[in-house]
């Protein structure tokens, strides 16, 4: 099994994102490969948390141009939405940032 920092790549910090984090909703970049049972498993682990439910999506790439105009993709990635259960503690990561 893969470790839970090889699973959790890193914290989506934005204004959008950062608005659940007063309901205990925390979002995530995670590895592609990565289920909902592996996510939920990584954040109790990483963040000593109890996990209510994880919702996943894949973004995909944008076209963008590259050098001299020739048109390329960025890369697809996996984002996960993690819901704490009540009676949980919050992350303390994004405690300074809301």
């Amino acid at each position: 099994m893969a470790n839970a920092y090889d699973i959790l790549i890193r914290p989506i910090i934005t204004e959008r994102a950062m608005s659940g984090a007063a309901d205990k909703k925390y979002v995530f970049e995670v590895a592609p490969s990565a289920g909902k049972i592996e996510i939920k498993k990584a954040v109790e682990t990483a963040f000593g948390v109890k996990v209510k439910s994880v919702n996943t999506l894949t973004v995909l790439g944008k076209e963008k141009r590259q050098g001299g105009g020739r048109p390329g993709m960025t890369k697809k990635w996996k984002k996960a939405y993690v819901q704490l259960a009540a009676d949980s503690k919050t992350i303390e990561f994004f405690e300074g940032m809301v």
